[in-house]
């Protein structure tokens, strides 16, 4: 056996995580141009959809970035108008990120995006929902 056969780039799992990845995000790209959006801004707004309001280390916990990377994103969101950052009242450290009305307008904009992208993917339902419960599954192993 090749004993560099293990560097060999179709030998990887990591590789087509990160090009199915990147593929995936690609097809986000031109619907979210139309909200103005970036894919990590989208993200973001998922949750703060979600929630109406979050604490950034929450967001950034559940989003898997760090604290360093979403604070200037969340700035920019903020300077669109979609979320507000304030001082969480009981712990002046925490910051609470909240959606706007402003926010909530683009949520309507942005409803049709997932079944938009979900068209796009050349993967029955079933395989779908078995690629989602295997990568959560890959994430909460990596993440414990």
């Amino acid at each position: 056996m090749d004993p560099y056969s293990s560097l060999k780039l179709e030998n990887q799992l990591c590789f087509p995580l990160y090009a199915a990845a990147k593929e995936v995000v690609r097809l986000y790209t031109p619907y979210l141009d139309e909200i103005g959006l970036t894919y990590t801004q989208y993200i973001a707004m998922m949750l703060v959809w979600e929630k109406k309001e979050i604490v950034v280390k929450d967001l950034a916990q559940r989003l898997f970035l760090d604290t360093g990377t979403l604070t200037p994103l969340l700035k920019k969101l903020e300077a669109k108008g979609v979320v507000s950052l304030t001082r969480a009242p009981k712990d002046k450290r925490s910051v609470v990120v909240a959606l706007t009305p402003q926010g909530q307008a683009l949520r309507n904009k942005a409803a049709a995006i997932p079944a938009q992208v979900g068209q796009c993917l050349p993967l029955k339902p079933q395989e779908a929902q078995q690629l989602y419960t295997t990568l959560y599954k890959l994430l909460g192993k990596l993440t414990q």
